[in-house]
């Protein structure tokens, strides 16, 4: 017999169960930035008691069909339950038949994103968090987009600053902690002639041509008579830098030390930050992508990405080099996953050329199509994404750069099934991976704007860190690289990407950096045809 306090026990656990239950449903569709209305919560409940789903297994199972809704090219943010009976049916359909293990689908977790479709996430001084911009970025900005752009890039910088053991004061009582240099703001420079300060911020140059470090709150300009040698990397006008010295009477920050700040490590961005969609697919807890990388270590070995730059459709021996590559494929079973094009597709800019040089362009395009066509065992598989250069034709010469103008890449679409054209720059996202492509000669322009800190750069200073330190496609000023300020949290690399991808004409190379995977593909052109391989098990890559 269950006498009445029994029952009220049973109740009351029922009832906490039940609530556990929702909550973990809720969480997991507005981690998709998706709310749920009481039908689509009743029919899920119907679902996880008619599979028998434990309250442990709750979130794992919500989480299938949550990232299944999300990909839904009519999924609407109030979950509309319409959408989600055919998600269902989606998901029984594709077996769910094999219980035993669900084998990992590439093509559901490979996401190309665009550089506009990326949510704004802004630094919040007052909350120290991001918080997601309530307006809708544009094209053409407001007149607070540029100091906010550069205010977000300085603000990001400095908070994983103060988290770098280098720059926390130590608890620990010692002979130097009355000498331990903390960072400091422009503004507490005035009046403390004499006293030495390490300030961060953006090295600039005043209207009277002297260089400045320009923070939040105000600029002073540098001295670098007594900078014997500053740190690694490439300091241009326009990238952040932390600088030590001594304030004096003048005015000026006499430099002792420069360099650039530390990178923080994707772990680590990622355990503070992993509740923030930052790419607007769905954000994945830290436990989440250690699982995915095991599994994709364990069971897509074999999954391979390709990257090309400088696929110049006007030169006569590409399309014989891409046919040899794709030849090599079939013959060796050895079919990409995905393949990147990054332009420039033309040897020469056409912005200005002649009608006749325009209508090749779309030609060349056609003939792309069809050579791409003709290898169906790689279209069937292959998804296949065109980034656009310097010279190509788009809508807009500033950053991020829109797709090439459909009016010339309409063969792709026609004759390639899975064709992505995109942004520059833009990301994949690959289950926990995210990789970062971006064609621009950097390189070459950041070179031309180096300042006066560090005049002879040579080794390993032309590499590697500068951008990576500075999370941030271009530390260049507006006047050197043009940016659309409203869009310039597309060129952040804050959390650190899984991998980067610099095709740039300056020479190939490869390194990894605080856990992130850089490399430059080279250019396709010429007799070689270099591009490089990216192995997502492995997260590295290798020339082709």
């Amino acid at each position: 017999m269950i006498d009445g306090r029994q029952r009220t026990v049973i109740k009351v656990q029922c009832s906490d169960s039940l609530e556990l239950r929702h909550n973990a449903t809720f969480q997991v569709f507005r981690k998709y930035s998706h709310s749920l209305g009481p039908e689509a919560l009743k029919f899920l409940e119907e679902i996880l008691d008619r599979h028998g789903i434990q309250d442990d297994d709750v979130e794992f199972s919500v989480e299938t069909v949550a990232r299944e809704y999300n990909k839904q090219d009519d999924a609407v943010m109030k979950v509309s339950l319409d959408i989600l009976r055919r998600v269902y049916d989606l998901l029984q359909d594709q077996g769910a038949g094999d219980a035993k293990s669900e084998l990992l689908e590439p093509d559901s977790h490979l996401y190309v994103i665009d550089a506009f479709e990326m949510p704004l996430w802004n630094w919040s001084h007052e909350r120290g968090t991001f918080e997601r911009s309530a307006v809708l970025p544009t094209i053409s900005g407001t007149a607070e987009s540029r100091i906010n752009a550069i205010r977000n890039r300085l603000f990001v910088i400095r908070q994983s600053i103060l988290r770098n053991e280098h720059f926390s004061p130590s608890t620990i009582p010692s002979r130097d902690r009355e000498h331990l240099v903390t960072l400091k703001s422009s503004k507490q420079l005035l009046g403390r002639a004499g006293e030495r300060f390490l300030l961060l911020g953006m090295l600039v140059h005043n209207n009277e041509g002297s260089l400045c470090l320009e923070d939040a709150d105000g600029n002073v300009v540098l001295d670098l008579s007594k900078l014997d040698e500053p740190g690694e990397g490439l300091y241009t006008e326009g990238c952040i830098a932390l600088v030590e010295g001594e304030y004096t009477k003048d005015g000026t920050l006499e430099v002792i030390a420069i360099g650039q700040p530390p990178c923080e490590d994707r772990e680590t961005a990622r355990s503070i930050y992993g509740h923030i969609d930052f790419l607007g697919k769905g954000s994945t807890t830290l436990l989440e992508d250690n699982q995915y990388t095991r599994r994709v270590r364990e069971e897509l070995s074999d999954v391979y990405f390709f990257f090309l730059s400088d696929v110049w459709l006007d030169h006569p021996g590409t399309f014989l080099g891409l046919q040899k590559m794709f030849d090599n494929c079939i013959e060796n079973s050895f079919i990409p996953r995905v393949v990147v094009m990054c332009g420039n597709f033309t040897s020469r800019s056409i912005a200005q050329g002649s009608a006749r040089d325009i209508q090749r362009y779309h030609e060349n395009f056609d003939t792309l199509a069809q050579l791409i066509a003709s290898y169906p065992q790689i279209t069937r598989i292959t998804h296949f994404v065109f980034v656009p250069g310097p010279f190509d034709l788009t809508s807009n010469a500033t950053l991020p750069r829109r797709p090439i103008l459909s009016s010339f890449t309409s063969p792709l679409k026609a004759k390639i099934p899975r064709v992505h054209l995109t942004t520059n720059p833009c990301r994949l996202k690959f289950f926990a991976q995210e990789i970062v492509v971006f064609r621009e000669d950097t390189m070459a322009r950041m070179l031309r704007n180096t300042v006066e800190v560090k005049p002879n750069v040579s080794g390993e200073d032309l590499r590697r860190y500068t951008l990576l330190d500075q999370s941030h496609l271009t530390p260049l000023t507006s006047q050197v690289q043009p940016v659309s300020f409203d869009f310039d949290h597309s060129l952040r690399l804050y959390p650190l990407p899984t991998a980067v991808v610099l095709a740039d004409r300056y020479e190939k190379y490869k390194l990894t950096y605080s856990g992130c995977h850089v490399f430059n593909p080279g250019s396709f052109v010429g007799s070689s045809f270099t591009f490089s391989t990216y192995c997502p098990a492995e997260g590295s890559s290798e020339e082709g």
